[in-house]
């Protein structure tokens, strides 16, 4: 019967110790530094900046358009292209804004910020392209509508991801297959066949 009491004793001293455990996990530093959430909230991107994209096919007739809209941690991209081949469509951010058809090869690689040779394919554990996006799906039509969200971007001045409005601008392209995001260099994608300049607007 004496056994009781100390065992509850124990039990009663091991949850002091893991409600210890908890209290320390949660309590804020104290050496000025910032923990890891509170780091992710500082790349946070002043919200409000938009841009417009003309798209145009390589014969240079409209494709469509687009529009970003800058959010707090990245840039939401409506998509409204037409004269697509039915079916899913690669679609990337590349590094200069310029459009010259019929291939668009004047708009360069993808957006890349890191050091070294980009990797591509947002289904690829050593993804490092900024430019990479999910792929859009065209009607029996040829018609896009579809938005889709990038973190590795940003239209403001400051926060996280590539910045698409500087000195040489950026691009919108659409390319003629889907995107597996995995292979590389462009997810066998194939051809571009859709282009705009991405403009602040």
């Amino acid at each position: 019967m004496r056994m009781l009491p100390i065992a509850a004793s124990v039990l009663a001293l091991g949850a002091a110790a893991c409600s210890g455990d908890q209290a320390e996990s949660t309590t804020p530093p104290t050496d000025g530094t910032t923990p890891a959430t509170n780091q992710t909230a500082a790349q946070r991107a002043p919200v409000g900046a938009s841009a417009n994209v003309a798209l145009a096919d390589g014969e240079g007739a409209s494709a469509g358009t687009a529009t970003l809209r800058q959010g707090p941690q990245g840039v939401v991209i409506r998509v409204e292209a037409t004269g697509l081949t039915p079916g899913w469509h690669g679609i990337h951010l590349h590094a200069v804004g310029t459009c010259e058809g019929p291939a668009f090869q004047s708009a360069g690689s993808h957006v890349h910020g890191g050091a070294g040779e980009a990797v591509h394919g947002l289904l690829n554990e050593g993804q490092s392209d900024s430019g990479d996006l999910p792929n859009v799906y065209a009607d029996a039509q040829g018609r896009v509508n579809a938005e889709v969200f990038t973190t590795f971007a940003r239209l403001a001045d400051s926060g996280g991801g590539e910045h698409l409005l500087d000195e040489d601008g950026s691009a919108l392209l659409i390319h003629a297959s889907p995107d597996d995001h995995t292979s590389q260099p462009i997810g066998g994608s194939g051809d571009r066949v859709a282009c705009g300049v991405i403009q602040a607007g």
